[in-house]
């Protein structure tokens, strides 16, 4: 019997495929599909079937399908290996090259996302993709740390995404060079709490004279 889940995301595959090529042009609504549908691609009922949400529907799938994509990428690639701030640099690398040819697409997406009615799914898109990434990083954390790490990346994906939406260097080299350096801001950071907090401790227990 056809797992109908897999056949559903079959069609959600084909369908958005299909919009991301006219998304530059068109934008990710209407118009999009009908630039698709005439391109022969798909038809308007199965844009309909796939996605009957309409562009947030499309967007969200968009990033649940990257977010997929790079967990593979980087299981295939075994990073368990690598340190953990080279394990961030990479997942967050790998995110963005899978994404290179329809960063239109992705800018466009985030212009809707940025409208205020559409915050709640904005936020949520960026906790999966923030998660994910730790998640492929090895993090198993349940105390804490594991919203404050999410929070952090969140600030260093954010950020090199507008970057990246801009760079028009050779080989995105610009990108890399401003990930890395915003990853290294976190490190310094990371470093300077557990200073404060060993110092914290040390005073705490420092014997009363």
């Amino acid at each position: 019997m056809e797992d109908k889940s897999a056949a559903g995301d079959s069609l959600r595959d084909r369908v958005l495929d299909a919009m991301l090529f006219n998304v530059a042009f068109d934008g990710w609504g209407p118009a999009g599909v009908r630039a698709a549908v005439r391109d022969g691609a798909i038809t308007a009922e199965e844009a309909a079937l796939a996605f009957p949400g309409g562009a947030l529907e499309m967007i969200e799938y968009h990033s649940r399908r990257a977010d997929r994509r790079m967990v593979e990428e980087l299981e295939r690639r075994g990073i368990g290996s690598l340190k953990i701030r080279d394990r961030i640099t990479l997942a967050i690398r790998v995110r963005l090259e899978q994404n290179t040819a329809h960063r239109e697409a992705v800018r466009r997406a985030l212009s809707i996302l940025a409208l205020p009615t559409n915050a709640p799914l904005a936020a949520r898109l960026l906790y999966r993709t923030v998660d994910a990434i730790w998640y492929a990083a090895g993090d198993r954390s349940a105390d804490f740390s594991f919203y404050t790490k999410r929070a952090t990346l969140a600030g260093v994906y954010s950020s090199t995404v507008l970057y990246w939406l801009n760079d028009r260097s050779e080989g995105l080299s610009a990108t890399w060079a401003f990930l890395d350096r915003r990853i290294s801001d976190v490190m310094q950071f990371e470093k300077l709490k557990s200073r404060v907090r060993s110092f914290g401790e040390r005073w705490r227990t420092r014997p009363a004279r």
